[in-house]
């Protein structure tokens, strides 16, 4: 497959490495101030992208819905690895239905994470039914890390609102009040080099229960990534990594 990355610091030089030990092509590297002789192009446009069947992007929150556009226009699908962007979900659920394009996006394309997903949905349907255990998030990054929350522990508060009854809402800031008992905490951490540390607690005031998973580098994050790159190839539409998880485990 000839795949062009939108990104190349750590990540991004990650990715092509995996990429190329996976037996696939980098066609293009796009990025506009890195100074590395890898790169083919300062932004995305046809000309950058001629030739590549995917892009896979892990660069800025700002530009993530421009380079979405970008590649619908070119005909040319996308790993999303980028966070921050969430918001305008519905804008790029419509430039995808109206292009020939694959797209599936993630916080984090572990594997690893992914099966954290699964064991914090899991957890909090059963813990539903306690509701002396109230429920947080916190998560430790390294000190580059552009957003806060991680877009992964975005994803896990979502996955609580869904389960918990209790909880209606989450609370990010830094809180000088106490907690209301609706809302579910997700802090964070930034410092160090920390590939990514996610923890999520359900504490009684007799005993605690954690989950944590604990990333060792990040070619975890880089291996899902490609591997995203592999599934959406030949699809059409919009996708979240639990659609792919979903068919890789129903054997699709």
């Amino acid at each position: 497959m000839d795949l062009a990355i939108n990104g190349y610091g750590r990540m991004g030089k990650l990715i092509e490495s995996m990429a190329q030990q996976a037996g696939h092509t980098v066609v293009a590297v796009i990025d506009p101030v890195s100074e590395d002789e890898a790169v083919t192009a300062r932004e995305v446009s046809p000309q950058a992208l001629h030739g590549a069947q995917v892009v896979i992007d892990f660069s800025i929150p700002s530009a993530a819905v421009d380079t979405i556009r970008k590649c619908a226009e070119c005909g040319v699908s996308v790993v999303m690895g980028t966070t921050g962007w969430y918001e305008q979900m519905d804008m790029v659920h419509d430039i995808i239905q109206k292009s020939s394009i694959g797209l599936i996006w993630s916080g984090n394309f572990s594997l690893g994470v992914n099966i954290l997903f699964s064991l914090v949905r899991s957890a909090a349907k059963m813990m539903n039914q306690f509701s002396e255990y109230d429920c947080m998030v916190h998560e430790y990054h390294h000190r580059f890390k552009a957003d806060s929350p991680s877009g992964t522990a975005a994803m896990i508060g979502s996955v609580l609102l869904e389960e918990l009854d209790r909880k209606k809402r989450v609370v990010t800031d830094s809180l000088s009040r106490p907690i209301e008992e609706a809302e579910l905490h997700v802090s964070s951490t930034r410092g160090g080099a920390i590939p990514g540390t996610h923890t999520v607690i359900f504490d009684s005031p007799v005993d605690s229960l954690e989950i944590t998973h604990r990333a060792r580098n990040r070619e975890g994050f880089a291996v899902g990534a490609v591997k995203a790159a592999e599934w959406i190839a030949d699809r059409t539409g919009m996708y979240s990594i639990d659609d792919m998880m979903a068919a890789l485990l129903g054997g699709e």
